[in-house]
């Protein structure tokens, strides 16, 4: 009988590991869905996804050079809809750029600089949303 439940807890662990891990796959699918319909043309992404798996009020960085007198759009999603992740945009010393909390936590924004910006991307959940979940941003840049 020993053996038996052993069988039965594996079986369990392997049944609920395929779960979470398609629960997840498909979270991400849909967030890489809603992030790539607003980075079409004129913009190209620049090739990289900016992601990290979030709970409660953990805040996600990430760290991007953007060069004078090139437009970009930042892109970022969590779960299923829009508005589900807020972010904010810093320069090196902590200056506050941009923030889409001003903006209905808006998916997307536009910009350019005149010079070259090192740039900290922070992004955290609305938790009015969402309680756990992944953070993706995209970056595209302007074709002219």
């Amino acid at each position: 009988m020993n053996n038996m439940k052993k069988v039965i807890l594996r079986s369990v662990l392997i049944v609920g590991t395929f779960l979470i891990s398609y629960f997840i796959y498909a979270q991400v699918e849909v967030t890489e869905k809603l992030c790539t319909s607003k980075l079409k043309p004129p913009y190209i992404s620049d090739g990289q996804q900016y992601k990290a798996f979030l709970n409660g009020d953990e805040v996600a960085e990430f760290h991007s050079t953007f060069y004078g007198g090139s437009t970009y759009r930042l892109v970022a999603n969590s779960g299923q809809e829009e508005g589900n992740l807020k972010f904010s945009i810093y320069d090196s010393q902590r200056n506050l750029l941009f923030s889409n909390v001003e903006y209905n936590n808006s998916s997307y924004w536009d910009f350019k600089f005149t010079s070259t910006v090192d740039c900290i991307i922070e992004a955290e959940l609305n938790t009015k949303k969402l309680s756990s979940g992944f953070a993706l941003l995209l970056i595209g840049f302007k074709q002219n």
